[in-house]
């Protein structure tokens, strides 16, 4: 049963004892945004539900688990009775959980229709339901490659790979509920994360893990594939105001103007950690491969007062440091994870 609620309602979220619902706070976007709020704000309880999937890992959070302003459920979002329960107990609920390596979903693209469409339409649903907020958290992929021009928030959604299309079939599926229900709900795109706690599979980690062993690094091509680098405490700190100060139906656009191709960003890290070039290796490209993504942030930089604090070579470094300093969360990693053609296996 839906109660009918005005469309598009301007919401200025308070933050006092706010109670949040984090899905998918085990992962990359997900446990730096939670370390970050636990760390900097005072007024937030926070719960944890996640699946424990590939790209989910504890080690994450230890250094907050005992912190009596956080829960841990083991659990999936598709399970539509822990999620009633859960969101009963919250104020919002922050969608990170998701299958986000391109590379896995053109292997096996069913994980990533169970947990990026029904998944998200099981959350959507029922903070429809319960009158709650719900902020799903997106990507730039759903936009496709783009050849000069920046995606605005109103551009054609032109999905390339399984991954991108399931995320944009939960962009209009909340389309639908914001039109027919009302629903609460404000979605975030954002372009290339990187920082610490990213899982291996992705180009940065894992160019610093293999650079470390000293190890062939394999980019795709000829590595001229561009993407638009954002350091991930700044897309926390947009998320944090899209939770607080979106508006309800709204699409924001969260990108650093950063874009760097693939070669150079392992030269990069190639040069920080002062290893030889010939540890690259071009490779076969993957199937699909968008050669640029490209999005126009000034939506949430004029209208919520967002702006990003890390420039690349700043955060690359730490991100660099960070991998160096916390061996015992990628050594461990599975070869194939570090695979020169991860669709194949």
């Amino acid at each position: 049963m839906y109660n009918f609620i005005p469309y598009f309602i301007s919401t200025d979220k308070s933050e006092s004892n706010m109670k949040l619902l984090v899905t998918g706070g085990l992962g990359f976007i997900g446990s730096n945004f939670i370390i970050k709020l636990l760390k900097e704000k005072n007024d937030f309880e926070i719960t944890n539900v996640d699946a424990e999937l590939p790209g989910s890992d504890k080690r994450n959070l230890g250094e907050i688990q005992n912190s009596e302003k956080y829960k841990f459920v083991k659990g999936s979002i598709t399970n539509k009775r822990l999620m009633e329960e859960l969101i009963s107990k919250c104020d919002t609920v922050i969608n990170f959980a998701a299958e986000s390596f391109v590379d896995r979903s053109i292997n096996d693209a069913d994980p990533f229709l169970v947990s990026n469409i029904r998944g998200a339409f099981t959350i959507l649903d029922i903070t429809t339901k319960q009158h709650k907020r719900m902020v799903q958290i997106s990507t730039d992929e759903v936009f496709g490659s783009l050849a000069s021009t920046s995606a605005t928030e109103d551009s054609k959604l032109n999905p390339s790979s399984p991954y991108a299309a399931t995320k944009a079939a939960a962009e209009l599926l909340i389309n639908s509920y914001s039109v027919t229900y009302g629903s609460d709900v404000v979605t975030t795109r954002c372009t290339n994360n990187y920082g610490p706690r990213q899982f291996a599979e992705k180009l940065i980690p894992k160019t610093i893990i293999l650079a470390n062993q000293n190890q062939k690094i394999p980019i795709y091509g000829n590595g001229s594939n561009i993407r638009d680098w954002i350091y991930v405490d700044d897309h926390c700190d947009a998320i944090l105001l899209a939770l607080l100060k979106g508006k309800s139906g709204e699409y924001y656009n969260i990108s650093a103007n950063n874009e760097i191709d693939n070669l150079t960003v392992v030269k990069k890290i190639l040069e920080i950690m002062n290893k030889p070039q010939d540890l690259i290796e071009l490779v076969e490209d993957r199937p699909g491969h968008d050669l640029r993504y490209s999005m126009n942030s000034t939506k949430i930089s004029k209208g919520l007062g967002w702006k990003k604090n890390t420039n690349f070579n700043e955060g690359l470094n730490k991100t660099v440091e960070w991998y160096l300093q916390n061996p015992e969360i990628w050594k461990d990693i599975p070869s194939k994870i570090l695979d020169t053609t991860p669709w194949k296996t």
